[in-house]
């Protein structure tokens, strides 16, 4: 980071920090930081994308979809189920995952429109 970049003063709007220092304690930080870790994965992702395109995707349909085995989406799967991205039901042998809610399909849309942006500006 060069010199230009960084402030040469210690605090330039001390009400401003304090608002938001405060607004940021009364909010939980830490699991919006294991949510975007679990989904920071590239296997995790092509998954949640995956379940974006279709309400529910059986275990075997997913690791072919993303090219891996059933053994390693499973692990995935698992992750992404201990997050709360994803929910599932058992069906007989079958197991079916799907979003958990409509706000992870809203987060990896908005990540795919920003990354397209993004490129334009580049």
């Amino acid at each position: 980071m060069s010199k230009k970049e960084t402030c040469e003063i210690y605090c330039y709007d001390e009400e401003k920090v304090n608002r938001i220092q405060g607004e940021l304690q009364k909010e939980d930080i830490s699991s919006v930081v294991l949510l975007f870790k679990a989904l920071a994965d590239e296997n995790r992702a092509k998954i949640v994308y995956s379940l974006c395109q279709d309400k529910e995707l059986c275990v075997c349909d997913i690791a072919n979809i993303i090219g891996a085995s059933v053994a390693t989406t499973s692990h995935h799967l698992r992750t992404l189920y201990k997050q709360g991205i994803v929910k599932y039901r058992k069906e007989g042998k079958l197991a079916f995952y799907s979003l958990d809610d409509d706000h992870i399909k809203q987060l990896i849309m908005i990540a795919l429109v920003h990354d397209k942006e993004v490129k334009v500006r580049v």
